[in-house]
Order: C-alpha cells, then structure tokens, then sequence
C-alpha cells in the first residue's frame, strides 16, 4: 500500500522538518492552483512523470512558469532517448498518486528508487517551496532545504537543473 498523507506527515516529522499544509478544492493544472496565490506563499510547481525508451523512469520538479522542451529534456537529463509521459498506472504504482497529484513528495513510496527526480534550481535554492501532499485537495509548504533533506532521505539524490538557462538559451 502506497503511504497516505497521514504517514508522509509522520515521516517528515520524524526528520524534524516542519511544513504547512492548506486544503482546497481539487486542483488539476498549474493554471487552476494560480487561483490560491494569495494564501498560500512561496515558489510553485509543475511535476511531470516521464520515462525514456529504455524504461527509465524521471520525476521532473520545476518551477511553474519554468519552460521546458521536452524535445530535448532527454540531453540535459542522460535519457536514452526523447521522454514521454509515463502512464497514469506505473505513476500510481511507483508513486501512489493519481494524475492530478504528482508530487516530489510521491517518492516516499518508490522503495527502493526507481526513479530519477530532476529538481529546478529554482525551486532548490528557494525559500519556501509548495507541492501537493500525495492528493489535489491540498497543498503544503516546505522550505527548499528541507525537501532536499527528504529526498536524500529517501533515497533520491535529486540532479539539479537550471530550467530558466534553458529557455534562455538555443543551444540546451
């Protein structure tokens, strides 16, 4: 069984990280969440499930407004091949999430990692940073520092990118 809010909340805890979560409507695009900007503070994000030809699996981690080619992510990430999105299956087998509600907080349950997360720099030297908590319906707050500690905790070394270079840049 996939962990539930509940037991995410009591492993953070465990590792002395605190967070604040809001609940809310369900919230399925970037565009949707946009409408809460004004209670809930710090950096937000867009998440995406991928896999390459080969079967390997990534979590992209980016800041919202953050553009990203996917075209030619697979360069910049190591991945045999152009990415596509992984299936809703294999995501909520691998994280327990469903479409809607992908997460970084969503590893706590690919044991042992499978996966790669691919975290923006934008979001990892941030101060507060927000993700849903394995369900649309909320949202919760981490600082950067802490997110990073609970992916190493994980098991998830996360490889950082800069997302906004990319866009400036035609030759990534």
């Amino acid at each position: 069984m996939p962990a539930s809010q509940d037991e995410l909340f009591a492993f953070l805890e465990g590792l002395g990280i605190g967070t604040t979560t809001v609940t809310h409507p369900p919230l399925y695009t970037v565009e949707e969440s946009q409408a809460l900007r004004g209670a809930i503070d710090g950096l937000h994000s867009k998440n995406l499930f991928l896999k390459d030809k080969k079967g390997a699996l990534f979590l992209v981690v980016a800041e919202e407004n953050a553009a990203i080619d996917l075209k030619r992510l697979h360069e910049r990430i190591g991945a045999s091949g152009r990415v596509s999105f992984g299936s809703a299956e294999l995501m909520q087998s691998l994280l327990g999430v469903l479409p809607g509600s992908v997460t970084p907080f969503g590893v706590i349950n690919d044991q042992p990692a499978r996966l790669t997360v691919v975290l923006d720099e934008t979001l990892a030297t941030a101060g507060a940073v927000n993700f849903h908590p394995l369900v649309n319906t909320a949202t919760t707050t981490i600082a950067a520092a802490d997110l990073l500690a609970f992916l190493r905790a994980t098991g998830h070394e996360p490889l950082l990118l800069s997302f906004s270079e990319a866009a400036a840049s035609p030759d990534l």
